[in-house]
């Protein structure tokens, strides 16, 4: 599963992000991940995001 990333995002194209996540959610389903796979990555996403931006906020208060 090769997804077009390198130089895809820009942030002067507001359609850039969901084009990207619906090309993710059409190959991780084409490639035999059920919908609640999906999920779970989106979730675990999440999280890894939630994490950094609290460790960033921690950081910031010392």
């Amino acid at each position: 599963m090769a997804l077009p990333i390198d130089g895809f995002y820009t942030s002067g194209d507001p359609r850039a992000l969901s084009i990207l996540a619906k090309t993710l959610y059409r190959e991780l389903r084409a490639g035999g991940y059920a919908e609640k796979d999906v999920i779970a990555l989106a979730a675990e996403l999440l999280g890894i995001v939630t994490s950094e931006v609290k460790g960033r906020r921690g950081k910031a208060g010392e």
